[in-house]
């Protein structure tokens, strides 16, 4: 069931970028490889940039400005993409969704949960969509794995050892949280796809290993509850040079049945066996879009026929407290609750917003627990 605005416009979506740089090129080119789409428009705050990126794909005919709601209304857009610094990504949303456009958001969806569940509300005050390109959700792949998952009975334990060494000069060496705050939102959000639960708790540690090139601390283990009882536990390092993995790291489910080994790259690996007790098969999986073209596609059908997508922002917003909590947990030693973390978030959202539209709608909830818990009942029927 629909709890946004969908259209029946024939023909391609227009489409208006928010965003030029290194991220923004490849939305560009996702953009320009979907033949459901056009890109009408691109805002940036520097016009040069803008200027070049579109110069650099050899895209035409593309209006370039610094105001999201003018190159809207001038190209007569259907939809936004979002593709700021997360810094911005609250301010440019609020303002597609207010000039009525659904809006398809790179993660985070914001820097704080408590801008999350404003967000959350704005898209309900404004009845616009906002989807949260979780873009790791789409891997054949991964799939595969959830079909796996699902067949394994109930599970107990889930893993994922992420460890790279990128040397990304600039401000993720300088950042602090850098591997929580900035990639482990993927595999946070990945364990609840795969399982459909969320969590209930969180205890972390993050260290700088001697040899770190990072200022603040690049590794980080942490272990989550869920509400089944299952337990997801995270390891991993930005600063782990030899035998590195996946960008989606080594996966490891573990359920009554049997147990299913994923690299975050090749159909995953399985021993266990079925719910008759014959031997557990890995299925063959459709060949559709992945990462951001995924993402893309699902935006594009939800306008289209109104099926709130995964990554629809009250779906989310679960993902982002993951990492919060996970941060507040390393920094102060204690195991953490998430209900804990999106309460104080909602306390802090009602005080800080300014639209009294929004504000109405997030009074209205008297708790983000059960307005979270019924908008994702909803999605999944």
């Amino acid at each position: 069931m629909s709890t946004f605005a969908t259209t029946d416009t024939p023909g391609r979506l227009r489409l208006v970028q928010v965003g030029a740089g290194g991220m923004g090129k490849a939305w560009i080119e996702a953009i320009t490889a979907n033949p459901d789409v056009e890109l009408v428009g691109l805002v940036d705050l520097n016009t040069d940039t803008a200027h070049a990126a579109l110069a650099e794909k050899g895209l035409a005919g593309v209006l370039v400005g610094t105001s999201v709601s003018d190159v809207a209304a001038a190209t007569g857009a259907h939809a936004v993409v979002n593709v700021t610094v997360p810094v911005a990504h609250h301010p440019v949303n609020v303002e597609a969704m207010f000039a009525g456009l659904p809006v398809l958001c790179e993660k985070p969806a914001a820097p704080t949960v408590a801008e999350a569940l404003s967000l959350a509300a704005s898209a309900e005050a404004s009845g616009q969509l906002l989807m949260i390109s979780q873009s790791r959700r789409y891997f054949n792949s991964l799939t595969q794995l959830k079909a796996v998952t699902g067949e394994l009975g109930e599970i107990g334990v889930i893993t994922t050892e992420f460890f790279k060494a990128p040397h990304f000069g600039g401000f993720r060496e300088d950042m602090d949280h850098v591997l929580l705050v900035d990639m482990a939102i993927h595999p946070f959000d990945a364990v609840r796809h795969l399982t459909g639960q969320d969590p209930v708790s969180v205890y972390c540690e993050e260290f700088n290993p001697a040899w770190s090139w990072y200022k603040a601390d690049a590794a980080a283990t942490a272990i989550f509850e869920f509400s089944s009882g299952l337990r997801y536990v995270y390891s991993g390092s930005w600063c782990a040079d030899g035998q590195e993995t996946s960008w989606n790291g080594q996966w490891r489910v573990n359920g009554e049945r049997g147990t299913a080994r994923w690299d975050g790259e090749q159909a995953p690996v399985v021993d266990a066996v079925d719910a008759a007790g014959g031997k557990l098969g890995v299925p063959a999986v459709a060949a559709g879009p992945e990462q951001i073209a995924g993402s893309l596609a699902e935006f594009v059908s939800a306008i289209r026929t109104g099926k709130v997508p995964d990554g629809e922002i009250h779906a989310n917003v679960h993902s982002l407290a993951m990492v919060e909590a996970a941060v507040l947990s390393a920094e102060t030693g204690q195991r953490v609750r998430i209900d804990d973390v999106l309460t104080a978030a909602y306390e802090q959202a009602l005080v800080a917003e300014k639209n009294a539209e929004v504000k109405a709608v997030l009074a209205a909830w008297g708790s983000p627990l059960g307005r979270l818990a019924c908008r994702a009942e909803a999605i999944s029927r």
